[in-house]
């Protein structure tokens, strides 16, 4: 079974949002038609709970959410330190909370493989970056989701 390497394990380790918050990642689906689907993930969304053991808090009405539900399956794409890593994830869905702070819906996701990739002639810069726009605000919100995640 794949493993988390430890930088990612870190991203996704639930601590210290503020200095994380311009993280966001890819997180591929397929939908009916049998296409990918993109969505945009950030790390207030995704919890590691073991070195191959995720899980993630995604909108019940997103197309994404859809596809996962159906499939069972996804892919996070990363680019971090230097490196993409695509992390190929088997869901299920969690129990729904009783009294959750925000209406979303929760996964457990098992990383089946992990691929990194690099390449000698270029180095990978930046990911993709994102600018909260009331950082404080969504950080709470994210920390609070977080915490629901790993109830």
């Amino acid at each position: 079974m794949a493993k988390l390497p430890r930088e990612l394990y870190g991203l996704f380790n639930g601590q210290d949002l503020h200095s994380k918050q311009h993280e966001a990642m890819m997180l591929l689906s397929v939908s009916k038609a049998g296409y990918p689907h993109t969505a945009m993930v950030s790390v207030g969304e995704v919890v590691a709970i073991s070195d191959d053991t995720l899980r993630l808090a995604l909108w019940p009405n997103s197309l994404t959410t859809g596809n996962i539900t159906r499939t069972g399956k996804a892919m996070l794409v990363v680019f971090y330190n230097g490196k993409a890593c695509y992390l190929t994830l088997d869901l299920q869905p969690l129990p729904e909370l009783t009294d959750p702070k925000y209406p979303l819906k929760r996964f457990i996701a098992h990383l089946t493989e992990l691929r990194v990739d690099t390449a000698k002639y270029a180095d990978i810069t930046s990911g993709v970056q994102i600018q909260l726009k009331n950082s404080e605000e969504v950080l709470i919100r994210w920390q609070e989701t977080l915490e629901e995640l790993l109830k």
